[in-house]
């Protein structure tokens, strides 16, 4: 993490994908497939007890496992050689049922979801305040007039309470879908070397209730089979992610255009230290705008980058795996940097009707009374009112 990515995330994204909270989780796969597999009668209890007690991230050097991970090829290979080690310290029996019937990959794509559950949580929860904020703007200037721009240019009457609405329902569609692709694609993985469980398959169907117990231990759906290399579950998403990115960046960029000084109709809230100059102390710039329009500039590639990454080979990735694991960490915390930056400005965006009002009467004023009718008139703000009322009643039932 760069300096300048450190400011376009939040510290709660970063610790989740942190090498300690990342090294942590996988310790959670290790304790929970022991002692599934003690259960099961696959593994002795003692040693069970010697793994699970090992399994403390406290007790390991993650950045030591970091700098190991480049010459071994995976993080998985250092941190399996430590908890060994570990293990060995108490029970040396034990050491031959450490990781037993796991991979690499099961260890690191179930660490993943763990971490990722952790960072979804974050996301829904600002994704509920920012839909709350923008429900509440509605609400409160449901009658308000403001002009609607059409191509940059001045375009007919409408009102903020309606503008508002627009901006909360890709947001509340949003959250549904990430919700939805969350129950499929936060899964255990489990399936040992080539998917098939083949080290634990001396009696099937205890195999299968390992990934079981295994799966009800981290609170994680079993789907029943590996998915080492497909895809589809996980990086849709990925995809559902990035479509509430930019849907938070399209809000930004209205946002940062009517905070301009020749328009200011609408400002981030003004707080000391906040989007200040280091030359113009006049100046005030919209910060959470910038940050949720830099996550609208990167996620894209981000995401395209996962698609491509679909392309694996046979029954384990040469590369596109590996590729997957670096962009998917960065994919979610550019996305709840945006989240999080708007969810703290919109309660607190001030509002000028006056200059609205003005606004709208200077581009009225250059209008043939025709047109001033047909597109300024009072029942204009009227309709808009009475749909943007509607519209938040059906948000809310939709978003409870």
């Amino acid at each position: 993490m760069s300096i300048f990515e450190g400011y376009l995330s939040t510290p709660e994204a970063m610790a989740a994908f942190s090498g300690s909270g990342v090294v942590a989780a996988m310790l959670r796969f290790e304790a929970a497939l022991a002692q599934a597999q003690a259960d099961e009668g696959l593994v002795p209890p003692a040693a069970a007890r010697s793994i699970v007690g090992s399994c403390r991230v406290e007790l390991f050097d993650v950045e030591k496992i970091v700098r190991d991970s480049g010459r071994a090829g995976s993080v998985a290979i250092p941190l399996v050689r430590a908890l060994r080690e570990a293990v060995g310290l108490f029970n040396a029996e034990a050491v031959a049922w450490t990781h037993f019937g796991s991979s690499s990959q099961d260890v690191i794509d179930t660490a993943l979801v763990l971490v990722t559950r952790d960072a979804l949580a974050l996301v829904d929860a600002d994704l509920q305040r920012c839909t709350e904020a923008l429900l509440a703007l509605a609400e409160r200037h449901a009658d308000t007039p403001m002009l609607a721009r059409t191509l940059m240019q001045p375009a007919s009457v409408t009102s903020l309470g309606f503008k508002c609405a627009d901006w909360a329902a890709p947001l509340v569609r949003g959250r549904q879908r990430l919700q939805q692709a969350a129950a499929q694609a936060l899964q255990l993985q489990l399936g040992g070397g080539v998917g098939t469980l083949a080290q634990m398959r001396s009696d099937a169907p205890r195999a299968a209730a390992v990934r079981a117990r295994v799966a009800a231990a981290l609170g994680l759906r079993d789907g029943g089979s590996a998915w080492h290399t497909q895809r589809d579950d996980w990086v849709a998403l990925a995809c559902a992610l990035g479509v509430v990115t930019g849907s938070l960046g399209k809000l930004a960029a209205d946002l940062a255009l009517l905070g301009q000084h020749e328009v200011g109709e609408l400002m981030e809230p003004a707080e000391a230290g906040r989007g200040i100059s280091t030359v113009m102390p006049h100046k005030r710039n919209p910060v959470a705008s910038m940050v949720a329009l830099s996550a609208a500039q990167r996620v894209p590639q981000r995401v395209a980058a996962l698609l491509a990454g679909m392309v694996q080979e046979h029954e384990r990735a040469l590369g596109a795996w590996q590729a997957e694991q670096a962009e998917w960490s960065s994919l979610w915390m550019s996305a709840h940097g945006s989240l999080r930056a708007l969810a703290t400005a919109l309660p607190g965006l001030r509002v000028d009707a006056a200059r609205m009002q003005a606004n709208i009467d200077h581009v009225r004023a250059g209008l043939p009374h025709e047109t001033v009718q047909e597109w300024f008139a009072p029942t204009l703000v009227e309709m808009a009112s009475a749909q943007a009322r509607q519209r938040v009643a059906e948000l809310r039932r939709v978003a409870a």
